[in-house]
C-alpha cells in the first residue's frame, strides 16, 4: 500500500541576507538574522528567538523533512518579518527582499518546498503590485497575512481590494497571528502563545465570516493556523447573536461559510480534531508543524492524525497532504 503524500502546510523559515533595517531606520522594531556560533533572531538590538540552522539552511532543512518523512513543505515568513506597521516604502522594500529569498530557497529545494509571500498591505497599491509579483514573476504558492493588518480586522473596507485581487485568480492565502498581545489581557507567557495566538486567529476568522468578505469574495482560499485558534468553540455563539436581528442571515448560510475556510491540524491534542471535522469538513483539515520552532510537534508527523483516525473522529488521511494540495490548487499525486 503506499503510503499518503504528506505536505506540511506550516512552516517558517528566515532567509539569509535580508537588508537590516534596524540599522539604517533606527528602529527596533525590525527584524534581522544573527548567523555565527549561536544563531538567532533579532528585533532590533534585543534577542526575539534562538534558531537552528534549519531555520535558515537549505540543507539542514531538508535532511529534517527525510527523517521525519515529509514530502513537501510550504514555507512562509517568520510572522515578525510581516512588518504590518511599518512605512510603507521600507515594509515593500524588506518584503520584497523577503519573497525574493524565499522563492530562491523554494526554487533551490528540487521541488521540496513551495513558498508563500508576504505583502505592504498597509499600503492598497503596493500591496497588489507584491502580488501580482509573488504570483507571477516569482510563481509563490500563495501569500502568507496576519490576523490584523496595522491595527485593521480583516474586514475593514481598505483591505477590499486585496481580498478582491485574491479571489480573482483564487491565490491561497495562510493566515498567522502576530498580535497576539493585543488580543488578551494579560502579557508574556504562556498567557500569549496559549490564549492570545488563538484568540487573534479566531478573531480573523470571525472578520472572514460576520464582516462580509466571504459573502463579498465567493472566490476566496484562506487557510488559518492553529486549527483556527478558538474560533472552532466559539462559532456557535457568534452564530447565536449574529442571526438574532431581522434580515441577518441564516444560521445554515454561516455554517457553510464556515466550511469554506481551512484550518491546520496544530491544535496540540488529538481530541480537538474531532470539532474541527464539523466546523470546517474532514476535506479542509492540512497538516501543519510550525517547524522549526516547535521540534517536539514536529517529530512524527503522522502521529496526531493517525491518532485521531483511530478515536474515530472524522478525520482522514487526506489531512496529511491530499488536502493540502486542492487548498494550494495543485494536482493530486498519482
Amino acid at each position: 500500500m503506499t503510503d499518503p503524500i504528506v505536505v506540511d502546510i506550516h512552516a517558517h523559515v528566515f532567509p539569509r541576507g535580508l537588508p537590516d533595517l534596524a540599522a539604517t531606520t533606527g528602529d527596533g522594531r525590525w527584524p534581522s538574522l544573527v548567523v555565527d556560533d549561536d544563531p538567532r533572531l533579532m528585533c532590533g538590538s534585543v534577542v526575539f528567538r534562538k534558531v537552528g540552522p534549519a531555520c535558515f539552511d537549505l540543507a539542514h532543512r531538508l535532511a529534517e523533512l527525510d527523517a521525519d518523512r515529509i514530502d513537501h513543505q510550504v514555507i512562509s515568513p517568520v510572522p515578525i518579518t510581516l512588518v504590518d506597521w511599518a512605512p510603507p516604502a521600507e515594509a515593500a522594500r524588506f518584503l520584497a527582499a523577503q519573497n525574493d529569498a524565499l522563492a530562491a530557497f523554494a526554487a533551490e529545494s528540487g521541488g521540496r518546498f513551495l513558498a508563500l509571500g508576504a505583502l505592504p498591505l498597509q499600503d492598497t497599491d503596493r500591496a497588489l503590485a507584491e502580488l501580482a509579483r509573488v504570483r507571477g514573476e516569482l510563481g509563490m504558492a500563495g501569500v502568507e497575512i496576519t490576523a490584523m493588518v496595522d491595527g485593521r480586522e480583516l474586514d475593514h473596507p481598505s483591505l477590499d481590494p486585496f481580498w478582491e485581487a485574491a479571489a480573482a485568480d483564487a491565490t491561497p492565502v495562510f493566515i498567522h497571528p502576530a498580535h497576539q498581545e493585543l488580543a488578551i489581557r494579560r502579557q508574556g507567557q504562556p498567557y500569549e502563545f496559549g490564549l492570545g495566538m488563538l484568540t487573534d486567529t479566531a478573531l480573523a476568522a470571525s472578520a472572514l465570516v460576520f464582516g462580509g468578505v466571504l459573502d463579498r469574495h465567493p472566490g476566496l482560499r484562506v487557510a488559518l493556523s492553529h486549527g483556527c485558534g478558538t474560533y472552532p468553540w466559539v462559532h456557535p455563539r457568534l452564530r447565536y447573536m449574529a442571526t438574532r436581528a431581522p434580515g441577518a442571515p441564516s444560521v445554515e448560510h454561516l455554517d457553510e461559510l464556515v466550511r469554506r475556510l481551512w484550518a491546520d491540524c496544530l491544535v496540540f491534542d488529538p481530541a480537538h480534531l474531532g470539532l474541527l471535522v464539523q466546523r470546517f469538513g474532514a476535506d479542509h483539515l492540512l497538516y501543519g508543524t510550525d517547524h522549526p520552532f516547535l521540534p517536539e510537534r514536529f517529530a512524527g508527523p503522522r502521529a496526531v492524525v493517525e491518532e485521531a483516525i483511530a478515536a474515530g473522529c472524522g478525520i482522514d488521511e487526506g489531512a496529511l497532504g491530499a488536502n493540502a494540495l486542492e487548498f494550494l490548487g495543485l494536482p493530486a499525486r498519482n
